[in-house]
């Protein structure tokens, strides 16, 4: 434009120029221009004073145009960012997409993330994007050290303009190191949370010294929420990934063979329908060795054989071993168990698929039932607990939540305590063993219609006594049961039967602690491993019983005896009271009674066709002796 044309324009050319510049978005040197042509014209001052103010007015005008561009594309950067991440189900592509896009939303030279290593208890580099130093991207950081520590410590954003002379952190050789190896001065991290918890930080960076706004301060924060957000799901989806992984390949096998398509369409189909109609491990094993036209059994991780089921948990397929194809059955990492084909020496690619599929969905069944069962124990344990602890419960409350459990709370009980003998290497050991103890107890309680707890450092059991079953059946079988399960000696302790517990169940707690105490006699009486109730410990049983059975241990003892004189009239209880007394001399014994000898030896010898021979013994002679005395002390007016 002219002098003459800047003199003869009219006076809004100037602004409506202005106007021009911020419709084309010019650069701020543009708005210079027609100050300095009007002062090239030699305009006055006042009209140089308008521009000068049409100048500072657009640029302000420029300004605000620009950073609401910058906010539109910050936020349409974040928006397309979630969109990216809720796109991606691999989790070293997340944490890759969330670094770059960092980098690129602030505009730094570098970004990076780190994580949390709780096994090693540091922090390591995970992911960086403009990098160049090969000791900054191998770095670990102890927690509580560098500026990622503090932000991890405070759960806060920081920012420096200057590391190396910033002292609100704990600065170390090696993080220092790599840092001025890699250049940097100016450094944003902002924490990834999970809830409470910081699993990582993400960092901004430049190579020379920079203010970060409060406004990329804030940015950073929610993409770091975003991002943490994202890695929790990814880190989730991770092992549904691996095992949608195998059928992925099992697919890329078939899709060039129309037989295999079949076969496999087929095994799908078996298998999902055996699923849904709630099937076993072996009816999964029954349909794929009707598939593979072979046997196919399920066995225990310890039953099959140990490198071969090693090397297919390593790699997820199907191993070859003496004829025999092994694929390993596993679920979160542990090994559950193996299926085994027997009698092929060879497989094609998708029928080896096909027993490696069939040894996933049989581990989906286990794990279901695992978490079935671990649910009905906890339920079995707490219906247990309250009867133990509470004796205020409502009857019809008690019969409805054992009914869920098939559990009869009228019918004829006994209650087991059962406590493990062998030795424990260390605490964790003997914490394992209660665990397997528990389980293993909580499994018998299930399919004896009882219940099962967990307590005071061993299992209490409440199991239905079957018609001519005693209480020390129940022990001694639920000891031999249990000591197999958990491979040590387990002993157990058996209350008395109790019954009608829906409206006694303060009854419970009573034989809990008999059953207790006869625990404590056979571990004293050196009988680890064994099962016992009161009735087995003779005389002694009146002590640990609960209610102190005075008519039941006399019955035991010599109720055939009492029986006998009753239905036929005759004396042989005195005549065994006088043989005690006199010392178990049948000389003395005829005097006593004014009888002849031979009558005392005849009565003597009918003692002990309804005894045993092994009456007179010590030790029963001790209990016939107190069951004698009990038995006048209960019926004075016998003669």
């Amino acid at each position: 434009m002219s002098r003459d044309h800047v003199e003869s324009a009219p006076r809004g050319s100037a602004e409506t120029e202005y106007l021009e510049l911020l419709a084309r978005d010019a650069s701020v040197e543009a708005y210079e221009r027609p100050v300095l042509l009007a002062r090239a014209a030699g305009r006055d001052t006042e009209r140089l004073a308008a521009l000068e103010r049409a100048r500072l007015l657009a640029l302000r005008v420029r300004a605000e145009l620009e950073g609401r561009r910058r906010r539109e594309a910050e936020l349409s950067a974040l928006f397309e960012t979630a969109h990216d991440l809720a796109g991606l189900r691999d989790v070293d592509a997340v944490l890759q997409a969330i670094v770059q896009r960092a980098r690129s939303l602030l505009g730094t030279d570098v970004a990076y993330l780190t994580l949390n290593d709780p096994e090693r208890g540091d922090t390591y580099m995970r992911v960086t994007e403009g990098s160049v130093s090969a000791r900054f991207q191998q770095l670990r950081l102890g927690m509580g050290e560098g500026l990622g520590g503090l932000v991890a410590q405070s759960t806060r954003p920081y920012v420096t303009d200057d590391y190396f002379r910033d002292g609100r952190f704990q600065h170390t050789l090696t993080i220092d190191s790599g840092v001025r190896d890699e250049g940097l001065v100016a450094i944003l991290g902002v924490p990834l949370m999970l809830g409470p918890h910081v699993i990582g930080v993400l960092f901004a960076a430049d190579r020379r010294a920079r203010v970060f706004e409060r406004g990329q301060i804030a940015l950073l924060g929610s993409f770091a929420a975003l991002a943490a957000a994202a890695i929790d799901t990814a880190n989730l989806l991770t092992e549904t990934r691996a095992a949608l992984a195998g059928l992925e390949r099992a697919n890329e096998i078939i899709k060039d063979r129309s037989a295999a398509i079949e076969r496999a369409s087929e095994v799908h189909d078996r298998l999902a329908e055996l699923v849904l109609r709630g099937g076993g491990v072996h009816d999964v094993a029954a349909a794929v060795a009707e598939i593979l036209d072979g046997t196919v059994e399920f066995t225990e991780a310890d039953a099959a054989p140990t490198a071969p089921l090693e090397a297919s948990r390593a790699d997820g397929h199907a191993v070859r071993h003496d004829g025999d194809w092994i694929t390993a059955v596993t679920g979160g990492g542990e090994l559950l168990g193996a299926l085994v084909l027997r009698g092929h020496r060879a497989l094609d690619p998708v029928d080896q698929r096909t027993l490696e599929r069939a040894a996933m969905v049989t581990s989906l069944l286990l794990l279901a039932r695992r978490s079935a069962a671990e649910a009905e124990q906890r339920v079995r344990g707490e219906l247990l607990d309250d009867l133990l602890d509470a004796r205020d419960r409502d009857p019809r409350l008690l019969r409805e939540r054992a009914a869920r459990l098939h559990a009869d709370l009228d019918a004829g009980h006994v209650v087991l305590a059962a406590r493990l003998d062998g030795p424990a290497a260390d605490a964790d050991e003997e914490a394992a063993a209660r665990r397997r103890l528990w389980s293993a107890a909580s499994h018998l309680a299930a399919t004896r219609q009882g219940l099962a707890a967990a307590r005071d450092g061993g299992t209490v059991l409440l199991l239905p006594l079957a018609v001519g079953d005693s209480a020390t059946d129940a022990a001694r079988r639920t000891a031999r049961h249990l000591g197999t399960a958990v491979h040590q000696p387990v002993t157990v302790g058996a209350s008395a039967p109790v019954t009608d517990l829906a409206m006694h169940p303060e009854a419970v707690a009573a034989a809990y602690a008999e059953g207790r105490r006869c625990l404590d006699a056979l571990r004293l009486l050196g009988r680890a491993g064994d099962g016992a109730a009161a009735e087995d410990f003779g005389f002694l049983g009146l002590l640990l019983a609960g209610e102190r059975d005075v008519a039941g241990f006399v019955d035991r003892t010599i109720g055939p005896v009492v029986s006998y004189d009753e239905r036929r009239g005759t004396e042989l209880l005195r005549t065994m009271e006088a043989y005690f007394a006199c010392g178990m001399s049948p000389a003395r014994t005829k005097d006593a009674l004014h009888v002849h000898v031979n009558t005392v030896a005849q009565r003597l010898d009918r003692v002990g066709r309804l005894l045993g021979v092994d009456w007179q013994r010590p030790a029963r002679a001790l209990e016939t002796q107190l069951a004698l005395r009990l038995h006048r002390l209960a019926a004075p007016d016998r003669r």
